[in-house]
C-alpha cells in the first residue's frame, strides 16, 4: 500500500505524536501548509480508517487515531520505488547523487562515513 502525499502528511503527524484526534491532526496540518478544512481531514482520516492505513479507539466520545502502519515499512516502500523509478533501482546512483548535491552538509557527511565504517567491520 503506497500512501498518497496527503496520507504520508497525515501518517507523519500520527507516527510523530502517536495517537491523536482529528482535531489536534487537523491543527497540525493547518500549521504546515495552507489551510485546510477540517470536514476534509475527517474525511480523509476516514478514508485511510476504511483502506486499513489507520486504527481508531472510539471508547471516549473524541474518536482518537493511530497508525495501523510500520513508519519504517512504509518509508522503506516509498525509497525502493523512488529508487526504482528514479535511479534505476541503483541505491550507489542515489547514494552518487546525495553525496554530490551541495545541500549534504559536513555534518550529514561524517554520519554517512561512520555508516560505512560500521559495515565495513
Amino acid at each position: 500500500m503506497v500512501p498518497t502525499k496527503t496520507e504520508m502528511d497525515v501518517l507523519r503527524i500520527l507516527w510523530k505524536h502517536g495517537p491523536s484526534t482529528v482535531r489536534f491532526v487537523h491543527d497540525t496540518l493547518n500549521e504546515q501548509k495552507e489551510a485546510v478544512i477540517y470536514t476534509s481531514t475527517l474525511k480523509l482520516m476516514q478514508v485511510m480508517r476504511e483502506k486499513g492505513m489507520l486504527d481508531r479507539d472510539e471508547s471516549s466520545m473524541k474518536h482518537v487515531y493511530r497508525s495501523a502502519l510500520d513508519e519504517s515499512k512504509v518509508k522503506s516502500g516509498l525509497l525502493d520505488r523512488f529508487i526504482a523509478s528514479t535511479y534505476d533501482g541503483s541505491p550507489s546512483n542515489l547514494l552518487v547523487a546525495l553525496l554530490g548535491n551541495d545541500k549534504t552538509s559536513p555534518d550529514e557527511l561524517k554520519k554517512i562515513r561512520d555508516l560505512l565504517n560500521q559495515l565495513d567491520k
